[in-house]
């Protein structure tokens, strides 16, 4: 039976007219046979039908990524790497291959990194805990707090846990190895100090204890405490500047304690991690306020200013011999440097946040979705460079600007390596359909297809 569309508006007795309603938009079609008997056929519209068609095998359902945030971390990674690359031919030291470091920058060169680049160092970490409570209100509310849990410890306890019980030890055996020592790995791993060292993983040690905190209070109902947004950022300041310099007196910054947990930056970490919690229900992890992000730019332009009219009139020229009274205790230059640090953290992880959301708006590619992976591999990447570095009988600046190009290179190229691998697995895992299936493509006799309308 051939079928032909003679009206669509028209109806018949017992039928329904068009709805005329902007959000169902159902249209109805009337199909007159050539014997004559009318038909009537609902279409749903364009919406409509698209809501209705299967979910992208891919995985449509998750929700859309931060494109600016994304490329931030990418960001903030490749500047972590670089600067773990120059602090390994310090004498202030950073990064552990400086205790077998060959080579060491100039002093002067060093003492103008430190003015120039330092500054960074105080609130790179405290970015990424930023972010991270930025993103996990929305994060728990989707999956759940159970779930959300159980994805913190397989992304980031089981790295961490495998970092320190063999990756690290390893690592840090062969860098002794290379410089002449004759260890064995046992020694290394019972005697190096502080004990069960993860490198450059305890960050990811202290960002899932927060995590997984987080997680429980909201399991319980935490969710339901509020706190004011207007004045959490001075409030922020003032609780990381007061927190920090009691800590310190009993933890100084740069001290070592068991499993490296840097105790003496927790309050740093924490305090950023609650603010992006605080704000995240303001919409900030799409967009800053203008204002806001202009009075943080200011407040860190303050800072960097005070931290460098500090320097130079007390005419430090050693930054390992002159910054003990910096580092903690009753000493008015660790207070200033607790301010310093809670401004510049405080302020510069929203101005960076504003700045990435005005200006790294491009799509987010897979190197910059591989920037956790590009974190983990720095060790061995940079390590095994510096390593291979040392036959080389250059000075150490170019040492230090060739391993940091290519360390950054060669992170982000494995974990990009990485994720497209763990992608195209998923998606052929997806694609792939079970054994004793198949496709049918019988196609439907022409007598019995209608016509298209």
């Amino acid at each position: 039976m051939r079928w032909r569309c003679v009206a669509q508006r028209a109806h018949f007795p017992g039928t329904q007219k068009e709805s005329k309603s902007p959000n169902s938009m159902v249209k109805q079609r009337v199909l007159v046979s050539r014997d004559g008997a009318p038909t009537v056929r609902t279409e749903a519209a364009p919406s409509e039908v698209h809501s209705a068609l299967p979910q992208n095998r891919l995985g449509t359902s998750q929700p859309p990524r931060l494109v600016p945030i994304d490329n931030l971390k990418a960001l903030l990674v490749a500047w972590v790497i670089a600067g773990h690359a120059i602090l390994g031919y310090t004498v202030i030291g950073g990064w552990p291959y400086d205790e077998v470091t060959e080579a060491t920058l100039p002093r002067g060169l060093e003492l103008i990194l430190a003015t120039v680049l330092g500054p960074t160092a105080l609130f790179v970490m405290g970015t990424f805990f930023f972010l991270s409570g930025l993103i996990a209100p929305r994060t728990i509310a989707r999956d759940g707090p159970a779930a959300y849990i159980r994805q913190r410890l397989l992304r980031l306890g089981v790295p961490w846990l495998t970092f320190t019980l063999f990756v690290w030890p390893v690592l840090m055996w062969l860098a002794y190895r290379s410089a002449g020592y004759s260890l064995s790995l046992w020694q290394v791993m019972r005697t190096r100090q502080p004990f069960l060292d993860s490198g450059p993983l305890w960050f990811v040690q202290i960002l899932l204890y927060v995590s997984v905190v987080h997680a429980l209070l909201m399991w319980t109902g935490g969710e339901r405490i509020r706190l004011p947004v207007r004045m959490t950022l001075v409030m922020a300041v003032v609780a990381i500047t007061v927190v920090s310099f009691v800590i310190r007196l009993w933890f100084p910054a740069r001290s070592q304690q068991i499993l490296d947990l840097h105790v003496w930056q927790w309050p740093q970490c924490m305090g950023l991690y609650l603010v992006g919690v605080v704000v995240a229900r303001d919409g900030w992890a799409e967009r800053v306020p203008s204002r806001t992000a202009r009075r943080c730019g200011i407040a860190v332009l303050a800072a960097v200013a005070a931290g460098v009219i500090v320097t130079t009139v007390l005419g430090i020229s050693d930054l390992k011999r002159d910054s003990t009274p910096f580092l903690g205790g009753w000493h008015w230059q660790a207070l200033a440097l607790d301010v310093v640090e809670a401004t510049l953290v405080v302020a510069g992880s929203v101005w960076l946040l504003a700045w990435a959301q005005r200006r790294l708006t491009s799509r987010a590619s897979e190197v910059a979705r591989g920037a956790y992976a590009a974190y983990l591999l720095q060790a061995p990447v940079l390590l095994g460079l510096e390593m291979s570095a040392r036959s080389l009988d250059w000075p150490a600046v170019a040492k230090a600007i060739l391993v940091a190009a290519f360390a950054v290179a060669g992170s982000f190229s494995l974990g990009w390596l990485i994720i497209h691998c763990t992608r195209s697995g998923e998606a052929d895992a997806r694609w792939a359909r079970p054994k004793g299936r198949r496709p049918n493509f019988t196609a439907a006799a022409p007598s019995d297809a209608p016509e298209p309308h």
